[in-house]
């Protein structure tokens, strides 16, 4: 059975791939002139990534709560897990509010013309690199400080 802990670590790769590949299609249409809001496959494509990005980022930062919970029991303490969190939490309420934004848009059938539909994809890259940011704090949990990591008997 999985630990609850180990279960943020397990969801928190969807939401960055997720808006990667979000981000990707979004420039590549825009560039090549096809609307990413309305229903076209290019935005069906694209609300479907941004919703499902909402979700698993809520579901990831809800187990990024209980993970850091569980650290802190057992006596974990530190700064870069104060800021991990709050970029988090941030990370998914933005990504959540977009997913809300992309399906209303899609829902609507909302076509948004250029120059205007160019910051679409500006304002997602400007999100991703919020993921990534919020991605390099999380790394630093793992990698530098061994939070929730089983260490290996030497």
């Amino acid at each position: 059975m999985i630990q609850a802990q180990h279960i943020h670590p397990l969801i928190v790769h969807f939401p960055i791939v997720l808006i990667c590949l979000m981000v990707a299609i979004d420039w590549i249409a825009s560039l090549r002139g096809v609307s990413v809001t309305g229903r076209n496959p290019a935005a069906n494509a694209s609300v479907a990534l941004a919703v499902i990005a909402g979700l698993a980022a809520l579901v990831a930062y809800y187990f990024g709560g209980v993970a850091l919970d569980y650290a802190e029991a057992g006596g974990f303490q530190s700064d870069i897990a104060e800021i991990h969190e709050g970029l988090g939490e941030t990370t998914a309420m933005l990504l959540a509010g977009w997913a809300l934004v992309r399906a209303f848009l899609w829902f609507r059938d909302m076509r948004i013309a250029n120059p205007v539909a160019f910051l679409v994809p500006v304002l997602e890259t400007a999100g991703l690199g919020l993921v990534i940011t919020t991605a390099f704090y999380g790394g630093q949990l793992v990698y530098d400080l061994g939070v929730n990591v089983a260490h290996a008997a030497g």
